[in-house]
């Protein structure tokens, strides 16, 4: 059994059970009986908590954290020490992590990925706007409550974990998604998390990671010196904007991402409201972005097998190289008389031919709005010169299924060279359904909505319901599975939770406290801690409430009682004789029916004895054995009545 469960810390956190366990800490459910409710403790493993300097660190970068308060982010309630165990308090989530939802669910809706990175972008704006960099942004740290939010954890406890590790096969989920210069060991920013989220997004929209290898190493080499696969070659379905997006996000040039997660947030937005967007600044510097920064040793072992498998392919090819140089130059004395021979042939075409020279300065674009990709093949200014690239399809109001509605670049551009033109055809009218939203939060709901990009007009109201909690959605119009049309009115009914129907308080006096304390729970109230005095009714009896009699109150609402202790106590004074035995100071202590009451201490001579006095007290009419002690000797015993 787990060492911890069961055992409280600071005599207030009760470990319950574990729920989580990673290469730095466990995480535990327990429950805080200071706030009686549920709460994370993260705790930290012991060969960690071990060094003095990482405890330091740890507390320091956690507190840190704990002034985080943002939605998408899991809060961090408290960071202490019990004895010699380090842990972390935080919010219970009651969720998955990223990671888990993509493997059950595959390969993403675009629109879903959407709504989870722009959530996540949103903590990560929060946190670097506080100084704070996270270090370690992967699906794994990404929780997905039941409501479809998503929260980013392990802020602080990152820091700590990135600062440490090695590029070993222990770092393989990690090293998938840091960016260039944690892989080179250089100083990171708020870029570098950006950098991490544009790998998230790619995974969520295409199923799969941008780098993959066998061992740690070979795959931040990647991150360093490859360009992924775009996501639309993956999954043709993916807007090329948010595509543009991820890319720019994963630049491994750092001044060429987002420089903040707000400036990411602002692109994503203009998405959401528009997926036609145009996105040619991005691609511009895409296109002309060439990373030739060279890799940097990652790991003296992994470098030195990278560089003696280099260094044999270089003896390799200078041997072939040799043998090569002799049959060029036999190659070049016969290729020199085809060399002119081709000059010839070149001249005769462009002075000998009419109209059939490509143009000094490219080929101009011409206009495919409005032509089916058959019919722009067959045009002669394409026909020969240029490739036309299907992207995919579009809904139009303007034209027909199998048109082509976009293309890029635009006609009347001049192309030397990459003579491609990528389309965008008119899509076929397809039937849209209203999603099932009963039950989900209403905020989500109008995001899911809005995302269908149908200028769906959403109008809410709310009710009072009992099944459904606050914010969930009660009933939606048109029903789950109706069809719906662009620009149609959908209405979402939201619960505003049970109704507070008012409680008449009735009398709860000559009852006793337990009694009155069940009574008051029934009618929805809540019951306060009880207070006691002394009076002439019987104790325990309720003989006054913080709420009258027939006030009317909200459920909830808390009534105190008072309650008797019965009638002032009695006392009485009792002198014991002490012994003539005992001598010097000398410290009597007292009982009272067993009960320790109190001590006196007293000075006597040598031979003379001596007396004590003590005041005992009780009830009216009660009688108790009073016993006085020297060293748990008896010295006296009296029987009284008060």
């Amino acid at each position: 059994m787990d060492q911890y469960i069961g055992k409280m810390l600071d005599n207030r956190y009760e470990i319950m059970e574990l729920i989580g366990s990673g290469g730095m800490a466990n995480v535990y459910k327990a429950k805080c009986h200071r706030l009686n409710r549920m709460v994370a403790v993260k705790i930290l493993k012991s060969e960690l908590a071990e060094n003095a300097d990482f405890r330091r660190r740890f507390r320091d970068e956690s507190r840190a954290v704990a002034a985080l308060s943002h939605a998408n982010i899991v809060s961090v309630y408290d960071v202490s020490r019990s004895g010699d165990v380090e842990y972390i308090v935080m919010e219970l989530i009651e969720g998955i992590t990223l990671k888990q939802y993509m493997e059950r669910r595959g390969q993403m809706d675009w629109r879903e990925a959407l709504h989870f990175i722009t959530q996540i972008m949103r903590g990560l704006s929060h946190a670097h706007s506080r100084g704070i960099i996270h270090r370690d942004i992967k699906p794994q740290n990404i929780m997905v409550l039941r409501d479809g939010s998503v929260k980013v954890a392990d802020f602080g406890i990152a820091c700590l974990a990135s600062a440490g590790q090695t590029l070993t096969q222990e770092a393989l989920g990690s090293v998938h998604y840091i960016s260039p210069e944690q892989a080179r060991g250089d100083r990171t920013d708020a870029r570098s998390d950006i950098y991490s989220a544009g790998v998230v997004l790619y995974e969520m929209l295409t199923g799969k990671l941008p780098f993959d290898g066998d061992s740690a190493v070979s795959v931040a080499i990647q991150h360093l010196s490859s360009v992924p696969l775009s996501p639309r070659s993956i999954n043709p379905e993916i807007p090329e904007a948010l595509e543009l997006i991820c890319m720019k996000a994963m630049n491994p040039n750092a001044d060429k991402r987002y420089a903040t997660a707000d400036a990411m947030i602002d692109d994503l937005e203009k998405f959401r409201k528009d997926p036609a967007m145009d996105v040619e600044y991005i691609r511009t510097e895409l296109e002309e972005d060439v990373n030739s920064e060279p890799t940097q040793a990652i790991k003296a072992s992994e470098v030195a097998a990278l560089t003696r498998a280099n260094n044999a392919k270089k003896a390799a090819s200078a041997q072939d190289a040799e043998k090569k140089r002799t049959r060029k130059l036999m190659a070049i004395i016969g290729g020199s008389f085809a060399a002119l021979l081709l000059v010839v042939v070149l001249l005769f075409k462009i002075f000998g031919s009419f109209g059939t020279a490509p143009e000094a300065n490219g080929h101009v674009v011409p206009d495919l709005l409005g032509k089916t990709v058959e019919q722009a093949n067959q045009m002669k200014e394409v026909k020969g010169i240029f490739q036309i690239d299907v992207l995919g399809s579009k809904p139009s109001d303007r034209y027909q299924p199998g048109q082509i509605i976009e293309q890029d670049p635009v006609a009347g551009r001049t192309r030397k060279n990459n003579l491609v033109i990528h389309v965008y055809v008119c899509a076929k009218e397809e039937k849209e359904y209203m999603p099932p939203l009963v039950g989900m939060n209403y905020q989500e709901a109008k995001v899911q909505l809005n995302n269908m990009g149908m200028g769906l007009k959403v109008d809410i109201r709310e009710e009072f319901n009992d099944e459904y909690q606050a914010g969930a959605i009660i009933s939606t119009t048109p029903a789950a599975q109706e069809e719906i049309q662009k620009g149609n009115s959908v209405l979402l009914v939201v619960s505003k939770g049970p109704e507070k129907k008012p409680i008449v308080v009735p009398s709860f006096l000559t009852l006793s406290v337990d009694e009155a304390s069940a009574e008051a729970q029934k009618l929805g109230l809540t019951v306060g801690e009880p207070q006691f005095i002394y009076s002439p009714k019987p104790a325990g009896q309720v003989i006054e409430q913080s709420i009258a009699a027939s006030t009317s109150v909200d459920a909830g609402t808390t009534i105190v009682f008072i309650v008797s202790k019965g009638g002032e106590p009695k006392s009485q004074s009792i002198t014991f004789t002490i012994p003539e035995t005992y001598s010097g100071q000398i410290t009597i202590s007292f009982e009272q029916d067993g009960v320790s009451r109190g001590e006196s201490v007293v000075t006597l001579e040598e031979g003379q004895g001596g007396t004590v006095t003590y005041t005992f007290s009780g009830e009216a009419g009660t009688t108790s054995t009073v016993r006085a002690l020297i060293n748990g000797e008896e010295i006296g015993s009296k029987e009284i009545t008060f």
